[in-house]
């Protein structure tokens, strides 16, 4: 497995954020160090997504930083050269998985079916985004459509939090979970970076129960 999803899976859990404006990724970048979670996927819905990306990868460069809601190649090219990491997309683009393998950029596409499921083992990747979870069945929807497929690991996302993170953590198909709760937009929108710093403690006390 690739380096940086194995960090990943180290911490368990991925805050991912929609940055509307770029005052307010360092402060939530500095959020997520204090916390001892240093991940984040910001997602490509804004325009100011690219810079956010950019600017925490410079601010903080021990953190690991993908970008979310890729849906094309050109937007992959466009975080690569931002710094990014890693790539996460909501559903399979066969375009966009090629090319972040031609050009070593680990990517984590969306998958919803045994269909898709295979389609991104037979292009070589082992680690998929389960979205939306709790819509495909929560956890028993993912132990019923990972049992044919052991060399996968899955990243579930789509109303994950507090309440149900443990439930998927303790599944050993489960790579992390990623979650738009831990830096939910109206935290951001009023700077409340000490409730992320928050709620990134929490998730990762959880994590580290159950995978010590």
């Amino acid at each position: 497995m690739d380096e940086i999803l194995a960090r990943l899976g180290r911490y368990g859990v991925i805050p991912v954020a929609t940055v509307e404006k770029l005052e307010n990724a360092a402060g939530l970048a500095a959020a997520l160090v204090e916390a001892e979670l240093p991940v984040v996927e910001i997602t490509l819905r804004t325009r100011t997504a690219a810079e956010a990306i950019r600017h925490i990868t410079k601010l903080y460069p021990q953190m690991v930083v993908g970008a979310g809601t890729v849906l094309s190649s050109d937007q992959a090219k466009l975080a690569k050269a931002s710094g990014a990491q890693f790539i996460v997309s909501p559903g399979f683009d066969s375009r966009v998985v090629s090319w972040c393998r031609e050009n070593d950029l680990p990517v984590v596409p969306g998958v919803a079916t045994p269909t898709e499921i295979q389609r991104a083992l037979s292009m070589g990747l082992t680690v998929l985004k389960f979205f939306p979870a709790e819509v495909l069945g929560g956890a028993a929807g993912l132990v019923a459509i990972a049992a044919p497929y052991p060399e996968a690991r899955f990243v579930p996302t789509g109303g994950i939090g507090a309440d149900n993170l443990a439930g998927y953590l303790r599944l050993p198909m489960v790579l992390a979970c990623g979650g738009t709760w831990l830096a939910r937009p109206e935290l951001l929108a009023t700077q409340n970076f000490k409730s992320i710093a928050d709620l990134a403690r929490d998730a990762l006390a959880t994590a580290r129960s159950i995978r010590g």
